[in-house]
């Protein structure tokens, strides 16, 4: 099984292309099953999930044909055709590989009333229920049932326009029913609706497609359904999380790094805390420069929350630079229940944390030490790879599946800044 390599103490210096964002191109590759018209999308990121969506498609009947990709910073382009013959079960041996499998259910709700999807696996990170996502549909008309791991949804005479309040604002779900409402008969309100960008950017291609959505960015969406829906071009939205990785990665390492392609509305919340911690970071005409001298990084708090606030998806990271900052920090945890599995392994390299319920108290220290280390999900490994940037000699990063999942070509990525990672046997 691979691994990857760090050896620390190298500052970092040059450009990163920063990829099509996974949490992006999933869901809009689950849209495609709305219309019958061939889709094509760009900018889209080499990764093992969607490689596993690429599969489920191919297992629903859909045509499926990726071009490109094939240098460092290159997107790939994606042909997919969900024509007539598309079956609407989704099997587990496909959908326990990746979470987001699940966003398969909206539209072969919407377009032919009725889906049989295995419930989801993914990082195991907490529950992460699917409540939200059935009795939203229920709300619509649908009927739900759950039998030997399976949702069983079936809504013959089509959904129907409702209104829907989240009790949190979950991303997945308000996808999966903006998905379901834009074929829906009548009109569809979404309150307390997720507003990050990734939704943002599904919400942008289903309009291209022919939907009639407004409130995208918001916290109330709304839909008016369609009789149906076109075949479009459109490219997927440059990785926030990528973008934001390799910006604490140039705060730990030291250095200066252009990213190019980030979106600096999409990582507001990261950019204020890294300032605060003092990294430089400026916006330029290609995305976001962040530079940071050899002065100490300064230790400061935060609290994880759904979008603009700081992601839940960069705490781990966060917590590497922090592991190494002048004084104390404390990071709270606010969406997901189990996402301080990364803890054990900082400590392993001579970090100083104390876990308590949803609250991590981190105090730097002066020099992190190299150690194996094993990978628990996709964003706590990456961020013990950031950890070893600033540590004294090696670091041997085991189970790097999980970075396969969410990071294109990580290594070549870091060492062409100079940073010395590498994949080995």
């Amino acid at each position: 099984m691979d691994k990857i390599r760090v050896i620390g103490g190298s500052r970092l210096k040059g450009e990163i292309p920063i990829s099509g964002a996974k949490n992006a191109a999933l869901k809009l590759m689950a849209a495609t099953l709305l219309t019958d018209q061939p889709m094509t999308l760009t900018n889209m990121p080499n990764l093992a999930d969607v490689a596993f969506m690429a599969d489920l498609l191919r297992g629903l009947g859909v045509s499926v044909r990726s071009e490109g990709g094939n240098r460092l910073g290159e997107g790939a382009r994606y042909r997919l055709h969900a024509g007539t013959a598309v079956h609407t079960t989704a099997e587990y041996d496909v959908v326990r590989k990746m979470r987001a499998s699940f966003q398969v259910l909206g539209p072969l709700l919407a377009r032919h009333g009725k889906a049989k999807i295995s419930l989801p696996g993914g990082c195991a990170i907490g529950a992460r229920p699917v409540d939200f996502h059935i009795k939203g549909f229920e709300a619509m008309g649908a009927r739900i049932d759950l039998a030997d791991g399976y949702v069983i949804a079936s809504a013959p005479a089509g959904l129907k326009g409702t209104t829907f309040e989240f009790p949190f604002a979950s991303v997945g779900a308000t996808e999966n029913l903006m998905t379901g409402a834009v074929l829906a008969k009548g009109r569809t309100v979404l309150k307390n609706a997720a507003r990050e960008p990734e939704t943002q950017d599904l919400g942008h291609c289903l309009i291209e497609m022919g939907a009639k959505i407004s409130g995208l960015g918001t916290s109330e969406i709304v839909i008016d359904g369609v009789e149906a829906l076109n075949g479009v071009t459109y490219a997927v939205m440059p990785d926030r999380i990528e973008a934001g990785t390799y910006a604490i990665a140039t705060a730990i390492a030291g250095g200066e790094v252009e990213l190019v392609g980030a979106q600096a509305s999409a990582i507001g919340a990261l950019i204020a805390l890294l300032r605060q911690a003092g990294t430089e970071v400026q916006e330029t005409n290609r995305g976001l420069s962040v530079h940071r001298n050899g002065v100490c990084p300064t230790a400061v708090d935060v609290n994880t929350g759904v979008f603009p606030a700081f992601p839940t998806d960069l705490q781990a990271q966060f917590m590497a630079l922090m592991a190494t900052a002048d004084g104390t920090s404390h990071i709270r945890e606010t969406v997901f229940e189990n996402r301080f599995m990364h803890v054990p392994e900082l400590l392993r390299m001579g970090a100083d944390i104390k876990v308590e319920g949803d609250l991590a108290t981190v105090r730097g220290v002066p020099r992190l030490k190299g150690a194996p280390v094993m990978a628990t999900d996709l964003r706590a490994s990456v961020s013990l790879v950031l950890a070893a940037l600033a540590a004294e000699g090696e670091t041997i990063v085991n189970r790097v599946y999980h970075l396969d999942r969410g990071f294109e070509r990580l290594e070549e990525k870091f060492s062409a800044v100079g940073a010395q990672v590498e994949r080995i046997q």
